[in-house]
């Protein structure tokens, strides 16, 4: 079962309704969030400290009626802290299942550079397959399971960068940046008075959703058309950050299908059953940026990825 376009809008502008009770500003990565939510895939938050990263994780979990996990990312995290483990149960002689946290809707993986690689293939299955393994026997996560994980591009002590398997399957890297100089204002004059920190619930923040109507929401994009001239620019875009002569490392195949997709969820958000290229070129940075790695050479004349992500987005071909 799915819901119309038109009642997908209408969702989704509820869902934004909600989380500006508690965020001020930011509004162009709450549409990424929801295209994100829609199109089931996961997302990286990068900023500096203090720009409500964790927050509006909180918030959007509150707002879409999600069970809410968070899970903080220090260097002595093991797996089994994630995942859980089998305990063996004296009473039975039987081991039990003792579930981490990674079984709930929406998880936070807050500060998730600061644990090693090690730890950090914990997600690996989960975010490609929404489901672990642990000793041997498999156990589905909910058919909702979103990743927002949070980093902090500043600091350089303790942080481990993240594989590339891992950040390969985040749909977006979304930039946190500093609000601007009224919405700083605007924060201050809303939370300056408050003792402790705010709770998304204690600011009139409520689920306006459920995993059932969630998963509509997804069931909807079938109803978006992706034209075979969308599809070739796509591929076009994508091939061409392996063929960059600035670029050591380009997007995979998977990067390809999950930027479709992601086109196709911004397409029905604005209501339409179609899918236009200024769909793919409004998240082909977010969707790509995690993904390249420049060449030593580019590095060394001090090249930005994004800048040249926009190039190439500028020079590929797009359908009329």
């Amino acid at each position: 079962m799915s819901m119309t376009l038109e009642e997908l809008r209408d969702l989704a502008a509820a869902i934004r309704g909600e989380v500006a009770k508690a965020i001020v500003g930011q509004d162009d990565m709450i549409d990424k969030l929801l295209v994100a939510m829609v199109s089931e895939g996961h997302v990286l938050l990068e900023g500096p400290p203090g720009t409500a990263k964790t927050f509006l994780a909180q918030s959007f979990a509150t707002a879409l009626g999600l069970d809410f996990g968070r899970i903080q990312f220090t260097p002595d995290l093991l797996p089994g802290d994630i995942l859980g483990s089998n305990l063996f149960n004296f009473q039975t002689s039987q081991f039990t299942l003792t579930r981490g946290p990674i079984f709930c809707d929406l998880l936070l993986a807050d500060e998730i550079n600061r644990t090693p690689p090690k730890t950090q293939a914990a997600l690996l299955e989960a975010m490609q397959e929404r489901r672990v393994t642990l000793d041997g026997e498999t156990h589905a996560l909910p058919d909702r399971f979103m990743v927002i994980a949070t980093q902090n591009p500043i600091e350089n002590q303790g942080v481990y960068p993240l594989p590339e398997a891992q950040l390969d399957r985040f749909l977006f890297k979304l930039l946190v940046p500093y609000p601007a100089e009224s919405e700083e204002a605007s924060i201050v004059a809303r939370f300056g008075k408050r003792q402790g920190p705010p709770r998304p619930a204690e600011l009139g923040v409520t689920a306006v959703a459920d995993a059932a109507k969630l998963s509509e929401a997804s069931a909807a994009l079938d109803q978006v058309t992706v034209a075979e001239e969308i599809v070739q620019y796509v591929v076009r875009l994508v091939r061409g950050t392996r063929d960059h002569g600035e670029l050591s490392v380009g997007a995979s195949p998977r990067a390809a299908v999950l930027l479709a997709n992601a086109a196709r969820a911004r397409a029905a958000l604005e209501g339409r059953n179609y899918v236009v290229p200024d769909d793919v070129k409004a998240l082909a940075v977010p969707a790509l940026r995690h993904r390249l790695t420049l060449s030593p050479a580019a590095e060394i004349e001090g090249r930005d990825i994004e800048e040249l992500v926009t190039e190439l987005v500028e020079s590929t071909q797009a359908p009329r």
